[in-house]
């Protein structure tokens, strides 16, 4: 076999980094255009790190009997000053397994049922809340619905003074990276200087700790007493590891950080784009409000169940997956992908919109249909918005469940309408690609 010549793009290294920040959609489409479905790339460091996008090339690398590829805790330093040392992304080896087994029950199975019509009447209160005529920003007012069900139903703080105090400091502290330039602080390390609490950066420290002390008085609060709730937080106090012994304090607080940063902006970033397609393109909102009012009893289980509101909510990861790229990964020995030699201990980062913008995947894959997913069944190295492998979204199920039901509650019952006058763009919010100005509509008056 011809081994073929793995490319090196050929923009200076700081050049890449400036792209990957600012515009890393268009970076990577024009990468692939120029280099193919694999290439080297230097938006890290000076290390070569590599490409991938193409279905083949993940299914040989991602095959867990071949056990090709380690995803070291390490490779994910620059989440550090988010989630924290203890956080399950930084975690390595058997450690990483303990906590994922420990942490994955709880967002999975029977559990989010309960969770079902907490999350409608959530989004049923922030919906009432806007005035008919009005123009309001939906993805503003998503993230709100999303950081209320973080608070209550993962973190288990009902309304009151801490409640307001998290959801106030939450927000601004996200809020603090919300566009491609202040962005820059989280992707690019050099900039993270501590110059006093009015820096970027000295405000970033500083609204963290103050988070870090109200987690903590929530995690003390619930040590002291023995109570029956669900939330995930007391889930995660009961779990305990295979020696008897469950998670300390500093680890539940930083998971907790993790699964907001998972699990917040994320979900509200998909709504919001899912409003967005779902109001431009009227034959896919009629379709969708009939099948919703085909449900003569509409609960959870049942919305969660629905095919094409299923088929919309994959097709919205799809069009603009919420990462570009799943956390990086090394290669444990060297591999052949379809003729190109990959050595050991190369640095890698496979990237989702690529695999989700390939023609022979998905015919004109700029166009919204979701009718893609009702006449095909896409393997897990086509469609895979939740990354792969060990490090797989943990809270996938929980964010496609809250996603549906969140949908659901809005279509049915409310009529809304899209203000912005041409297509949006996606540009990067933090670590997530987001419309870019989130999405101007308006309620209409019944």
């Amino acid at each position: 076999m011809t081994v073929k010549q793995i490319e090196k793009i050929k923009t200076p290294q700081l050049i890449q980094q400036i792209e990957f920040t600012l515009r890393p959609l268009e970076f990577f489409e024009r990468c692939a255009q120029n280099y193919g479905d694999i290439f080297f790339t230097t938006i890290f460091s000076d290390l070569k790190t590599l490409v991938v996008s193409h279905p083949q090339d993940l299914q040989e690398l991602f095959d867990p009997a071949s056990k090709i590829l380690a995803a070291p805790g390490g490779a994910n330093e620059i989440l550090r000053p988010q989630v924290g040392e203890n956080s399950l992304i930084l975690q390595d080896g058997k450690r990483h397994l303990r906590q994922r087994k420990l942490m994955m029950p709880p967002l999975h199975g029977k559990r989010m049922v309960d969770y079902g019509q907490q999350t409608c009447d959530i989004t049923q209160q922030a919906m009432q809340r806007l005035k008919p005529g009005k123009t309001f920003i939906a993805r503003h007012v998503c993230e709100g619905i999303t950081m209320k069900i973080i608070l209550k139903i993962v973190f288990g703080i009902n309304e009151g003074l801490r409640f307001e105090k998290l959801e106030n400091l939450m927000t601004a502290w996200l809020d603090l990276t919300n566009s491609p330039l202040s962005a820059s602080v989280l992707m690019l390390p050099s900039l993270r200087k501590d110059l006093g609490p009015w820096s970027p950066w000295g405000k970033y420290l500083r609204l963290r700790l103050q988070i870090d002390d109200l987690l903590m008085a929530q995690i003390w609060e619930r040590r002291q007493v023995q109570s029956n709730h669900i939330d995930i937080l007391s889930l995660l106090m009961e779990a305990k590891y295979e020696n008897g012994e469950g998670m300390s304090d500093v680890e539940l607080r930083d998971n907790l950080l993790t699964l907001l940063i998972a699990g917040h902006e994320t979900t509200a970033t998909a709504i919001a784009w899912a409003l967005y397609w779902i109001h431009q393109q009227p034959q896919v909102y009629k379709k969708l409000l009939h099948e919703l009012r085909s449900l003569k009893t509409p609960e959870a289980l049942e919305i969660s169940q629905l095919p094409y509101l299923t088929a919309v909510c994959h097709e919205t990861l799809r069009i603009y997956p919420i990462v570009a790229t799943t956390f990086p990964r090394i290669t444990l020995r060297s591999v052949n992908l379809r003729g190109y030699q990959v050595a050991s201990g190369t640095y890698l980062i496979p990237c989702i919109h690529l695999t989700h913008r390939r023609e022979d995947l998905y015919p004109q894959p700029e166009k919204f249909q979701p009718e893609r997913f009702i006449n095909r069944k896409y393997s897990p190295y086509e469609f895979w918005p939740f990354g792969n492998g060990s490090r797989q979204c943990l809270g996938q199920v929980f964010a496609l469940f809250e996603m549906k039901l969140i949908l659901a509650t809005i279509v049915l019952n409310y009529q809304l309408k899209l203000e912005e006058k041409a297509p949006l763009k996606a540009v990067r919010r933090g670590f997530v690609i987001g419309p870019q100005g989130g999405v101007k509509m308006s309620v209409s008056a019944q």
